[in-house]
């Protein structure tokens, strides 16, 4: 049996440095303090792409070292966005113990009885090596725009599907063949798993995962390591499993459950695995659906000291400056940092559906009277005397205040849509 601690989606960076490094940190010296026998990086050590002289690039090195200097250590290539190609290849050179391999291409790798490790000339062994002791399957993070750029675009999502289904199943063959030798089998990748849920508690639905649950038991491993997802999950098949740890630290608001990592107990016949949670940073969400309420938000301040609060609310747009933003952080002012979200929602005025395929003025009044709910016939009846009457007519009907005039007093029975285009916009 090999006990295995597996750590994924570190994330690196200068924005994350402070969290990530906490809780890492924390996760290294309690993987040393249990006696591990080997570590794995399932990916996303970093968060973009870094310069050497950045702290975070020197920070994580640190934490690589104490590691290795425990035991041999296997990083996986991840997300290229996040782990340009290349990056992990700095961590090669650290001077350990033990050694760090970075699997930054489809291979199989031995973990040697010696401690060191021999990785297969191509994409799995033909014979299993001697002396082997652990039998890792590394499958890195999967360009997908290569693939596209190979074959019909269109199609490149289920290619690299049954690309990977057919990967799984040779690398099969060699596991069946090694844990029948009584060596226990790990593979380690980085992907999303049909139906899998994100930190954010939503279900990765569709056709472009690269991983099912059935493709990756056919590899025939006695434990599937993953990264990529940040919300910590596991599959069985009998006492085989596969198991994201999720992300190490907390790095988004409205994330679900414990950060941490997993520490895996592996053989020839299946797996056991423990989650053990980081102390990854606190937040607090406070949600309105309408204008904040400051008692609510005075009764969350005694929950929320020390912890990373967002305030979210809506409110209609001509209301946008009655929120009284200062009032809430002074309120939330034992918060380690108060993020305030507004939402506006924007006036609707609907317009006068066909109104533009009328062509006449009259139908297009009529038109606009039906969907405002206004009875136009007083308008209408103004409109006929205006194309009827001289200009000169009109206006002395006006002066004399005659009953016949155009424009009555504003609200008299002579013109009963007066209150109505007090507010309403005219058609166009």
């Amino acid at each position: 049996m090999i006990r295995v601690a597996h750590f994924s989606d570190l994330h690196y960076a200068g924005a994350t440095l402070s969290e990530v490094h906490r809780c890492f940190s924390f996760a290294v010296a309690t993987a040393i303090a249990r006696g591990v026998d080997c570590a794995v990086i399932s990916g996303d050590s970093t968060d973009h792409a870094l310069e050497l002289h950045t702290p975070a690039v020197q920070a994580l090195a640190r934490r690589l070292q104490q590691l290795a200097a425990h035991c041999p250590v296997l990083l996986l290539q991840g997300t290229y966005s996040h782990e340009p190609p290349g990056t992990l290849d700095l961590f090669r050179l650290l001077s350990t113990r033990h050694p760090i391999h970075v699997a930054d291409r489809i291979e199989q790798v031995a973990l040697m009885r010696a401690g060191e490790w021999l990785a297969s000339g191509g994409w799995r062994f033909d014979s299993l090596p001697e002396e082997a002791g652990v039998v890792f399957s590394c499958l890195p993070s999967v360009n997908k725009a290569d693939v596209a750029a190979a074959i019909d675009a269109a199609n490149a999502a289920e290619a690299v599907g049954e690309a990977i289904a057919s990967l799984l199943r040779g690398w099969g063959v060699v596991n069946r063949r090694a844990r029948l030798a009584g060596l226990p089998t790990v593979a380690v990748s980085h992907g999303t798993v049909l139906g899998c849920f994100t930190e954010h508690g939503v279900p990765m639905a569709g056709l472009d995962h690269e991983f099912t649950t059935s493709s990756l038991f056919s590899a025939e491993v006695s434990a599937f390591m993953l990264g990529h997802i940040h919300k910590h999950q596991v599959w069985r098949d009998g006492t085989r499993l596969v198991a994201y740890p999720g992300s190490i630290g907390r790095l988004h608001y409205g994330e679900e459950g414990d950060k941490g990592f997993l520490l895996w107990s592996v053989d020839a016949n299946g797996a056991g695995l423990e989650f053990v949670p980081t102390p990854a940073r606190r937040m607090v969400h406070i949600d309105f659906d309408a204008k904040p309420d400051m008692e609510v938000v005075r009764i969350a301040a005694a929950q929320a000291q020390g912890a990373y609060v967002r305030v979210r609310w809506c409110f209609p747009e001509e209301e946008s400056g009655t929120v009284d933003r200062a009032a809430i952080v002074a309120e939330l002012a034992g918060a380690a940092e108060v993020k305030l979200e507004g939402r506006v929602v924007p006036v609707v005025r609907s317009r006068a559906g066909g109104i533009s395929r009328e062509h006449s003025l009259p139908e297009k009044v009529r038109r606009w009277a039906e969907a405002t709910g206004v009875d136009g016939g007083g308008l209408l009846a103004r409109l006929e005397r205006m194309e009827a009457a001289e200009v000169e007519q009109i206006v002395a009907e006006i002066a004399r205040g005659e009953s016949g005039a155009i424009v009555p007093e504003h609200g008299s029975q002579e013109c009963p849509v007066d209150d109505a285009l007090a507010t309403a916009e005219l058609p166009r």
